[in-house]
């Protein structure tokens, strides 16, 4: 028989991404708080995993100073009168070397995809896709499609069965800017940024004219995939996590408001397909 998880077990969650280090803090099944940290040198990792047993007093090392008051204020008062020495933590990464450091902390878990109960996964699936699916899916009912507007834009779905339909990768919103910046020789470098309100689509100048090629081509390949899952699973849901997902769900807005309406918004998704791991694995 499966060992039943204690309902208020302190444990932490970890995802390796790839430019953040995504931190939750949970007490049993319930999603205590989320945080961000920047990510971190592996010489500094290194150092901090040697001199501390607990996870807080770690955490607190490990975290840059102007970052100390997110991480209090994320974890407080629980941490205020709760020491988490050796605490479970889970850790998902899409960063191999990071991987094999975090690995030599006490209590440390790394998910694989085999512990994730979806059919039909291919093995080089990233292990955040199918979290953030799995976690979606699990909360909100099959079929799911999961739009992750990170440094990559991701498409992941499951159908009823739960099964894998399958998906997309393209750049980010950022990424492309920082691509068209970086590797050519004459337009300039865009920052991601809220800009007050959608570049005209016809621009006059270059650097409207670069935010009108990549937003609205973006935007357009969001709303093509969101409409060719409609026709695929009428019944389907879909979620959408990452940090530009609120920049381009008001673009969105702007645009095509008939197919935002029924998005689920939901920033810790892979948290959530992290919880379903820890509860059902013995």
């Amino acid at each position: 028989m499966k060992p039943q998880r204690h309902t208020e077990e302190i444990w932490l969650a970890l995802e390796i991404g790839n430019s953040r280090l995504h931190w939750a803090l949970f007490l049993g099944e319930t999603l205590y708080s989320a945080w961000d940290i920047d990510y971190l040198p592996e010489s500094v990792i290194i150092q901090h995993l040697a001199e501390y047993q607990t996870l807080d007093d770690l955490l607190l090392a490990i975290t840059p100073p102007d970052q100390q008051d997110n991480f209090l204020t994320n974890t407080a008062p629980l941490c205020a009168f709760v020491s988490l020495p050796l605490c479970p933590l889970l850790l998902a990464s899409v960063v191999p070397s990071q991987t094999a450091i975090w690995q030599t902390y006490p209590n440390t878990r790394v998910i694989t995809l085999d512990q994730i109960l979806l059919t039909g996964v291919y093995p080089t699936l990233g292990i955040d896709r199918a979290l953030a699916l799995w976690g979606a899916g699990k909360t909100w009912g099959f079929p799911m499609l999961v739009i992750d507007a990170g440094t990559a834009l991701t498409f992941t779905a499951a159908d009823a069965n739960e099964s894998l339909v399958g998906g997309a990768i393209l750049p980010g919103l950022g990424l492309q800017f920082a691509t068209l910046g970086q590797q050519t020789g004459q337009l300039p470098f865009v920052e991601t940024q809220n800009f007050p309100s959608l570049p005209p689509r016809f621009a006059l100048n270059t650097t409207e004219a670069i935010q009108s090629g990549v937003i609205y081509t973006l935007l357009a390949g969001i709303k093509d995939f969101i409409e060719a899952w409609r026709d695929l699973f009428p019944n389907g849901k879909i979620a959408i996590k990452g940090g530009d997902r609120t920049l381009l769900l008001n673009y969105l807005q702007a645009l095509y408001p008939e197919i935002t309406a029924s998005l689920i918004v939901e920033p810790n998704l892979i948290f959530l397909g992290m919880r379903e791991v820890f509860i059902n694995d013995g």
